[in-house]
């Protein structure tokens, strides 16, 4: 995934790991077409588990999942 930001920096290789364990976590989620409640919650916890919320995990969500949501791909379950 490549990344633009002005006075960034680069990704430790445990922020590549964490946005990896996101990114498997994200298609897992998705694959049937619905977001449940329970996968977001699992999808919020895994994004916050390091204590930090970066560019890089917000803009993966983004890509993989309000995309299809807006495209009509996905549905997420309201509770």
């Amino acid at each position: 995934m490549e990344r633009y930001q002005p006075n960034g920096t680069p990704l430790s290789e445990a922020d590549k790991a964490e946005l990896a364990k996101l990114k498997e976590l994200l298609e897992r989620a998705i694959a049937d077409g619905v977001l449940t409640a329970d996968e977001m919650g699992q999808i919020k916890q895994q994004i916050r588990a390091d204590g930090k919320v970066t560019y890089e995990e917000l803009e993966l969500y983004r890509q993989l999942v309000e995309e299809q949501i807006r495209q009509g791909l996905l549905v997420r379950e309201i509770c």
